[in-house]
């Protein structure tokens, strides 16, 4: 993979009304990577793979493919190629001719051609001998398959998928995920992936790109994206986050400060990103990882810890999750331990928790979660 750009969103604006779906939007795809576009519902991720396609055209700023503005040019001259969340198979043609219904309508070849290139592309996603059946005699993810193929046929430059794995069931999906990846890297076809899926997004992406409110929260490498978020929002729609109130009471050495949470007792180290100003007394949002919280009947001394009440467990088979309430705060503590729970650890056990200060990261300012938004 390279690292030229094939698509670019430049300071990209889309309105609906007074409602802004995409705010000045501006990041590239590299030729040949895998890049998701990851996000809660309504946060732009489909507009912005409609604007690209030239199904939409923005209010404001520039689309680009491979260095050129694509805004003058029809969908069908754009070189791209779509796959829907719900396929779109005519339902009366067959296999084979839903994959050669592109290539007769760009009059990409002979009659003879046409139906090679169909059988070839119906080879690369394991479809062979499925030729001359119907899209309702198919399994759903057998007709993503086929979706696939009628996309890939077309020799695209980058390839748009519109959360092709949303009608599969888990299972089904979490194998589709091994399989479409693998035929990216096989093809090495650019492609922009769109989901809501933090798992897919994790496990698929070479780079995510994560949307909130159709503005741009962060671009970054899933390991970046999971390890070093750059705001609450990030941290906590992807994994399972504690986000906590605190203050500042040490100016950050070395990376590392010293912080208050409120309305529970004691001090934490925590973790302070390059990039972050802050100085002592300063309000932060320490974000720590549910399984980066160590628990304990005893404290030890090699953390600062704190003490608490255990009030909910669940088993969920590789972890137990607790739920902790620890001092004055209403915002209970969650940490993932491995395998099932300890004999100790029962409900209203009093236990003490704490994390290793590279396991909390001190996020400038108040931003608390509040009913799935940051406020």
């Amino acid at each position: 993979m390279t690292s030229s750009p094939i698509v670019e969103f430049a300071g990209v604006t889309k309105r609906f009304g007074r409602t802004a779906a995409v705010d000045d939007v501006s990041f590239s795809v590299n030729r040949g990577e895998f890049c998701t576009l990851l996000g809660p519902s309504g946060c732009g991720k489909t507009t912005l793979l409609r604007l690209i396609a030239g199904f939409e055209f923005p209010d404001a700023g520039d689309v680009l493919i491979d260095g050129r503005s694509c805004l003058a040019l029809p969908p069908y001259r754009r070189n791209l190629a779509m796959v829907f969340q719900g396929y779109a198979l005519f339902p009366h043609r067959t296999v084979l001719q839903n994959v050669m219904f592109g290539l007769r309508m760009r009059k990409m070849g002979s009659t003879s051609e046409i139906v090679e290139w169909a059988r070839s592309a119906l080879g690369m996603v394991g479809l062979e001998g499925y030729e001359e059946r119907h899209p309702h005699q198919l399994s759903g993810g057998q007709q993503q398959r086929v979706a696939l193929a009628r996309a890939l046929v077309l020799r695209p430059e980058v390839l748009l998928l519109d959360e092709p794995l949303g009608a599969l069931d888990l299972k089904l999906r979490k194998a589709m995920r091994y399989e479409l990846k693998q035929l990216q890297r096989t093809t090495g076809i650019t492609t922009l992936f769109v989901t809501h899926d933090q798992d897919e997004a994790m496990s698929m992406s070479d780079r995510i790109v994560v949307l909130n409110l159709g503005r741009l929260e962060q671009v970054g490498r899933p390991e970046e994206i999971y390890g070093a978020p750059r705001s609450a929002f990030v941290g906590d729609f992807i994994g399972e986050s504690n986000l906590l109130r605190a203050t500042l009471v040490s100016a950050p050495r070395e990376r590392i400060a010293q912080v208050t949470l409120e309305n529970m007792p004691g001090v934490a180290d925590v973790s302070v990103g390059d990039d972050a100003q802050l100085s002592e007394g300063a309000a932060v949002t320490v974000l720590v990882r549910a399984e980066r919280v160590r628990i304990a009947l005893h404290p030890g001394d090699e953390i600062g810890w704190f003490p608490a009440e255990v009030v909910e467990r669940a088993f969920l088979g590789a972890s137990t999750r607790f739920y902790l309430k620890s001092g004055k705060s209403d915002r209970l503590v969650i940490a993932d331990l491995a395998g099932a729970p300890p004999s100790w650890a029962a409900i209203s056990t009093r236990v003490h928790f704490g994390w290793a200060a590279a396991d909390a990261l001190a996020l400038a300012g108040d931003q608390s979660i509040a009913g799935g938004t940051v406020r």
